[in-house]
C-alpha cells in the first residue's frame, strides 16, 4: 500500500473512532484547526502526562509553570518575533496554491538524499554482509553525482536563507525544476515575506486600544518568570523549568492532518545552567529526549537525529529529533543551545536586572538555556501513525488495530459482559467500579463479543476482559491481549495486579531512567578507554557495573546510539 494511501487510512481512523474532528464541521471546517474527540483528548492527555512526569519527577531540579497567552506587547519585540517572525511565500498561479519556498527546496533536498539511500540500500541487499557501506557512498558514481547535487543545492538555499534573499530563493526553485504538485506547472510567483504572528486588540474602546499578539511560543513565558521561580523556588543552577501551553501561528502551509496547524500545543522545558557547561547539558538533553522517545517502543530505527548546520543567530548548537513518518522522516522535537540570548534581551528591553547571583562563585551573571521543545500534536500523530495496523488473520478475515504502547492507550481496560442479561452485566460493573480508580476502565454491552473485541482494537484498548457464566461461579473472567489476541482465564481479583503495571506510566519513566543509568555507565567506560578489552584494568565493582549495563544495552539493540 502506498504511503499516501496508508495515511488517508489514518485520518479517515482518527475521525471514524473518536481520535480527531474537524473544528467547526457542521460549518464546513475551519482550515487547520482540529477538535480532539473523547479518545483523542485521552490519548493526548496521557503523552503529556508522560513527557511532565519525566521532567519533573526525573529532575529534582526542574519545577513547572502555566504562563498566560496573552502577554505585554514589548516581550515579542524583545524576543524578535515583531521584526523577524516570517516565512519566505511563494504562490502557483495555475493551481492558486500557496507554499513556503523553503520547505519546497528542503523537500527537493530530502529527494537527493533518498535517491543516494536507495542507492545503498539496493548495494547493502546485494553485497550482503561484505557491503562497506563507506566506501560504497565514497566511490559509487551514481552517488557520488547525488551527494554532489545535493551539497551544491544546500549551499545555494544556505546562503540564500542568511541574507533572505527570496529572488535567490526564486531562482533555486525554478533552476531545480521544482513543480506544483496539484498542477504539475513551474509557473511560480515572486517570493515574499509572510508574518507568523496573529494580532488582536485589547481595551475599553478602538482609540484607547493596544495591540497584543496571541503568543507563537511558549518558551517566552517561561523566560519572563525566570527570577520570579528561581527566587521563590530558592532555586540553584542548574535547574529547567517545564510548561504545556497553547500556541498559535498563522501558517503558510497548514497541511498533512494535525502535523501542521495554526493552533497547536507544545511542552517546553527551559534549562539554566553556567555559562560554558551549556554544550554538556546540551549533549545530555539530546540524550535523554531520544531515550524519552525510544522507551514508548515505536522502532529505536525510526527515530534520528538532524543536526542544524545553519543556526538561528542566537543559538550555538541545534539539532532535531525525527520520527518516520508515512510522508517522510518529520521532526517531532528539537533540542536548542540558545545560549543567554533571551535573558539578556529581556533585561534590555524592561531596564531590569535578570541574573543569577551565584553563590560560589560569588558574582552576578547572565544563565546560558538549553531548550527542548515537542509539540503535542505532532507527537500525537507520531503515536497514531506508528500504531495503525492491518492485519490478516488465519481464519481468513482482518482487523485493524491500533497498537498504541499501553501506557498511552486512551481506554487500559474494556469489560465486556458476553451477554446483557443473566447478572452479567452486574458482575461487569462491579469489576469496573474495582478498577476505574487505578486506570481508565470502560463496559460496552452491544453487540456480538467479536464485534465488541473489534471495536477496542480499533481505539487501541490493550485489554478485555470477558464476563460470562462461569465467572458467576468462579469469580474468574477470560482476559485478552490486544496485540497477539491471546486469551486466558483469570481470578478477578488478579485483574489489577496483572494489568496495572503495564499501564502505568510509571513503567515507562522507569525505562527512561534505566537507560540513563546505562548511558552514563557506558560514557565512563568509552571515556576510560576501556571498553571491551580495557575492562581488566578497571576496579572489580566497576568491572561488574559497567559489563552488566554494556550487555544490557546491547541485548536491547540501541547501543548504535550511544557507540
Amino acid at each position: 500500500m502506498a504511503q499516501e494511501d496508508t495515511f488517508k487510512k489514518i485520518v479517515s481512523h482518527c475521525k471514524e473512532y473518536g481520535f480527531v474532528f474537524p473544528s467547526s464541521d457542521i460549518y464546513d471546517g475551519l482550515a487547520a484547526v482540529y477538535d480532539y474527540g473523547q479518545n483523542g483528548v485521552e490519548l493526548k492527555n496521557n503523552i503529556k502526562q508522560y513527557w511532565w512526569q519525566s521532567m519533573v519527577l526525573l529532575h529534582s531540579n526542574i519545577v513547572g509553570i502555566d504562563s498566560a497567552i496573552f502577554m505585554h506587547p514589548t516581550i515579542w519585540k524583545a524576543s524578535g518575533h515583531v521584526d523577524a517572525f516570517n516565512d519566505p511565500l511563494i504562490d502557483n498561479r495555475d493551481s492558486k496554491k500557496r507554499y513556503r519556498a523553503d520547505v519546497l527546496i528542503e523537500d527537493q533536498i530530502g529527494k537527493y538524499e533518498e535517491k543516494i539511500t536507495k542507492e545503498v540500500a539496493k548495494a547493502a541487499k546485494k553485497f550482503g554482509e561484505n557491503f562497506d557501506e563507506a566506501k560504497f557512498r565514497d566511490t559509487n558514481p551514481r552517488v557520488l553525482e547525488h551527494q554532489k547535487k545535493r551539497d551544491e543545492l544546500h549551499e545555494r538555499y544556505a546562503k540564500a536563507m542568511e541574507t533572505s534573499d527570496f529572488a535567490e530563493l526564486r531562482q533555486i526553485i525554478l533552476d531545480e525544476g521544482i513543480v506544483d504538485p496539484i498542477s504539475g506547472t513551474k509557473n511560480w510567483t515572486e517570493v515574499r515575506q509572510f508574518n507568523l504572528m496573529f494580532s488582536t486588540e485589547m481595551g475599553a474602546s478602538a482609540d484607547a486600544s493596544t495591540k497584543i499578539y496571541l503568543r507563537p511560543e511558549t518558551a517566552q513565558g517561561i523566560f519572563v518568570n525566570f527570577l520570579n521561580v528561581q527566587k521563590t523556588g530558592r532555586m540553584k543552577l542548574p535547574f529547567g523549568i517545564a510548561q504545556i501551553g497553547k500556541a498559535f501561528r498563522n501558517e503558510i502551509v497548514a497541511r498533512q492532518f494535525v502535523f501542521r496547524m495554526r493552533e497547536f500545543e507544545q511542552m517546553e522545558m527551559q534549562y539554566f545552567c553556567q555559562p560554558g557547561t551549556e554544550m554538556e547539558w546540551f549533549k545530555y538533553w539530546k540524550q535523554h529526549r531520544l531515550a524519552w522517545h525510544e522507551a514508548l517502543g515505536m522502532g529505536d530505527e525510526n527515530y534520528r537525529f538532524h543536526d542544524h548546520e545553519k543556526l538561528a543567530h542566537y543559538a550555538n548548537a541545534a539539532t532535531d529529533i525525527e520520527f518516520h513518518l508515512p510522508f517522510g522522516f518529520k521532526e517531532v522535537e528539537g533540542i536548542h543551545s540558545r545560549t543567554n540570548f533571551d535573558l539578556s534581551q529581556h533585561e534590555k528591553f524592561s531596564g531590569k536586572q535578570i541574573k543569577y547571583f551565584d553563590p560560589e562563585r560569588n558574582e552576578n551573571y547572565t544563565p546560558y538555556v538549553i531548550e527542548t521543545s515537542i509539540g503535542v500534536d505532532r507527537m500525537f500523530l507520531s503515536v497514531m501513525c506508528h500504531s495503525y495496523t492491518e492485519e490478516q488473520l488465519e481464519n481468513g478475515s482482518s482487523r485493524i488495530v491500533l497498537k498504541l504502547p499501553e501506557p498511552l492507550a486512551p481506554i487500559k481496560c474494556a469489560v465486556l459482559p458476553l451477554v446483557n442479561k443473566d447478572g452479567l452485566p452486574e458482575k461487569a460493573q462491579e469489576i469496573v467500579n474495582d478498577l476505574k480508580f487505578h486506570f481508565n476502565t470502560s463496559i460496552e454491552a452491544k453487540d456480538s463479543i467479536g464485534k465488541r473485541y473489534r471495536r477496542q482494537d480499533a481505539i487501541g484498548t490493550p485489554f478485555c476482559v470477558t464476563v460470562d457464566g462461569d465467572t458467576l461461579n468462579d469469580n474468574t473472567v477470560t482476559l485478552r491481549y490486544r496485540d497477539s489476541m491471546k486469551q486466558e482465564r483469570v481470578p478477578i481479583a488478579k485483574l489489577r495486579e496483572i494489568i496495572e503495571d503495564r499501564v502505568s506510566i510509571t513503567s515507562l519513566l522507569k525505562k527512561i531512567d534505566e537507560k540513563n543509568i546505562m548511558n552514563s555507565c557506558l560514557s565512563y567506560i568509552i571515556w576510560k578507554k576501556q571498553i571491551l578489552q580495557g575492562l581488566s584494568l578497571l576496579s572489580i565493582k566497576e568491572s561488574m557495573l559497567a559489563t552488566k549495563f554494556f550487555s544490557s544495552y546491547l541485548k536491547e539493540k540501541t547501543s548504535r546510539k550511544i557507540l
